[in-house]
């Protein structure tokens, strides 16, 4: 799960289609955006709190272990560009360990609360720069003229959220990053392969809270698009996919019924699924195999005790 998903505004016509596109697929799919009302934001706070959702406390205490030896790697005088920047939590780790940061640039489509999270940054880091930018990182945009003379940019996309993109997709947004670093540097949060048991409790909760937190979806969507789900009909499922390397949240449907969108009804058969996310979990080698299709390498890799994440350092390859 990706806490901020970075979606473009788009026109409802548009985002009925995109839905309606989804729906006639086999599976059917429902893009996660959908996740995320304040019904949704709120879930999923609670669900980093869960003992089951072990990611974001595992990444943070990595970053409370090793940000100085990040912030060595990365050098004095940096620029930190900040994809989904969301409430910044993160980065003050890193923040707190560089040497003499030249801007933190954090990027993302929710404005309001990009524009609190530098508010309170710039009030706890006076002498830093900081320069929101509200966009949508898997579309291209520019760079603010404030981070020109920065000795070293460095893109910063934690939270592991590179796995809710395929392969192709994952590999664009790779080379993506090492263009709006100049062939500085990349550090990114990664979720590793483990056992499967471990990995579906992280998605389907014993307190039911993942479960309410897809269910909501529906509800997004019927007041957006005054479609007709009926929630109750659905239940929250959550998979694992070997040959994908990858956990699969769905919800599938208890009975047969009709949903009605914008005028177009959609059929679901009893035990049909609709998918609703897809998390892609890496080993360290297959990540580094992901890295150089996008002419990027490792350079560290720094991960908890047993295992679990790795915040990986990432430099450009430098073509012949």
């Amino acid at each position: 799960m990706a806490k901020h998903p970075n979606v473009a505004i788009a026109p409802p016509s548009r985002i009925t289609r995109e839905v309606l596109e989804g729906l006639r697929k086999t599976p059917k799919q429902l893009s996660p955006v959908w996740f995320y009302d304040e019904t949704g934001s709120n879930l999923f706070e609670r669900i980093c709190e869960l003992p089951e959702y072990y990611l974001t406390r595992t990444e943070l205490q990595i970053m409370r272990d090793h940000a100085a030896e990040m912030a060595a790697q990365i050098g004095p005088k940096a620029a930190v560009i900040e994809l989904g920047s969301g409430a910044s939590l993160k980065t003050r780790l890193l923040l707190d360990q560089l040497e003499d940061p030249c801007a933190y640039v954090p990027v993302d489509i929710s404005r309001e609360q990009l524009l609190d999270a530098a508010g309170l940054l710039a009030r706890d880091y006076p002498s830093l720069r900081i320069v929101p930018l509200c966009a949508d990182f898997t579309r291209p945009f520019d760079l603010p003229e404030q981070i020109s003379n920065a000795n070293q940019r460095v893109v910063y996309f934690p939270g592991s959220t590179l796995g809710n993109f395929e392969m192709e997709p994952a590999r664009e947004l790779l080379v993506s990053m090492r263009t709006l670093a100049r062939d500085g540097l990349i550090l990114i949060g990664i979720d590793l392969k483990k056992d499967p048991k471990v990995l579906e409790r992280a998605y389907d909760d014993a307190a039911g809270v993942t479960a309410q937190f897809n269910l909501n979806s529906l509800r997004h969507v019927n007041r957006e698009l005054d479609a007709n789900f009926d929630v109750k009909a659905f239940q929250h499922q959550a998979v694992w996919k070997e040959e994908e390397s990858r956990v699969e949240m769905h919800l599938v449907s208890r009975h047969h019924q009709s949903v009605q969108i914008a005028g177009e009804r959609v059929d679901f058969a009893r035990g049909e699924h609709l998918r609703t996310e897809c998390c892609h979990k890496y080993t360290q080698e297959s990540f580094a195999e992901l890295a150089r299709s996008a002419n990027l390498e490792v350079s560290r890799v720094w991960t908890d005790a047993n295992e679990m994440f790795a915040v990986v350092l990432l430099r450009s390859v430098q073509m012949q």
